[in-house]
């Protein structure tokens, strides 16, 4: 009786490993028939129904059988083993003839990629770069720049105030105040930076960025001013352009002066970018005001200076024919990526 249930079980086992399609599938069977709980296991239960004399023998059938069976198994997983590699060799394969898979590759923001245009062209002429902090003291971003307490620029409509006594900067100027405090005149500095104002639509940004400039010399006059500008227009629009100056007023020069250039966008015929007029306004500029240099604690007898501003985001604007100015600041990679 259990020798007929032994012939079955290895004839049932060894249908099962030779029919197996994977190598799990395998070592499921494996644990039903040869594990501790399997069918050859549960079968040595049994052995008590048999005599004293007959018991050993068929232990021994066992594991005949048994061996049997491992010697099986080891044989099949080699070969589904070979399958599976070959399968999983083939499903891998890579076609050297196929194009390599598209990296995305970040840049710089346009914003920055105009700054170090603009450092690059002043470089050429003897300019360097400072920095500030952009949380600044009433005094260098007012009182030292020629603008008194009822300037104004001062209203809580268009300043960031922290507390009384410092302001989130409105302008890239108080840098130049440092630089007049710290170092060894001749100076040709540059001021690079995030600046805020209480302003926001299409055209304005509560945090927009300038560039401003400055250059401190014994004899200066607009006309070195003006020499430096068109200059600067030209290497940053394209040689084409023209630059005008229309008189103003700014609190820290005299005389003073706004900046214009012809529409890169038009070559100055007139289009949507610059209103139809054929001029884009840049920036502003004009002779440093005797009254900074007196505050800062330099002669104006004896030094003279320039200085000028930039709005980088205008710059940005006209360059690249962008009529918005949120666009700079609302992270849609599909605007971004136009710059790479």
């Amino acid at each position: 009786m259990l020798d007929e249930k032994l012939k079955q079980i290895q004839e049932q086992a060894e249908a099962d490993f030779n029919t197996a399609k994977t190598s799990k599938e395998l070592y499921d069977l494996k644990v039903k028939y040869l594990g501790k709980q399997g069918s050859l296991s549960l079968i040595m239960r049994d052995v008590g129904s048999l005599s004293k004399e007959e018991r050993p023998e068929f232990g021994k059938r066992v594991n005949v059988v048994k061996a049997h069976l491992e010697k099986l198994y080891t044989s099949v997983e080699e070969s589904l083993g070979a399958k599976e590699l070959t399968l999983q060799i083939e499903s891998e394969r890579v076609d050297m003839s196929l194009p390599g898979p598209q990296i995305n590759v970040g840049s710089k923001h346009p914003i920055q990629m105009v700054i170090d245009q603009m450092v690059s062209i002043f470089s050429k002429i003897g300019f360097s770069v400072r920095t500030g902090p952009m949380i600044e003291l009433d005094k260098y971003n007012f009182e030292a720049l020629n603008i008194p307490k009822d300037h104004p620029a001062r209203d809580m409509q268009d300043t960031f105030y922290i507390d009384t006594n410092y302001v989130l900067r409105t302008q890239t100027s108080p840098i130049q105040i440092h630089s007049l405090e710290k170092e060894t005149l001749p100076l040709r500095v540059l001021g690079p930076g995030a600046v805020f104002r209480v302003d926001a639509d299409a055209t304005h940004s509560p945090m927009f960025h300038q560039m401003e400039g400055m250059l401190v010399d014994k004899k200066v006059s607009m006309a070195d001013l003006k020499g430096v500008l068109s200059f600067f227009n030209k290497e940053f629009f394209g040689s084409q352009v023209q630059t005008r100056f229309r008189p103003s007023f700014f609190p820290f020069t005299e005389p003073s002066a706004e900046v214009d250039c012809t529409c890169p966008g038009c070559s100055g015929k007139g289009c949507r970018l610059c209103s139809h007029t054929g001029w884009i306004e840049v920036g502003g500029c004009g002779l440093v005001h005797p009254n900074v240099f007196e505050q800062a604690g330099v002669s104006s007898k004896d030094w003279q200076g320039y200085a000028f501003g930039f709005g980088i985001e205008r710059l940005a604007m006209g360059k690249y024919g962008i009529n918005d100015i949120r666009l700079f600041s609302d992270n849609d990679t599909r605007f971004l990526e136009q710059f790479r």
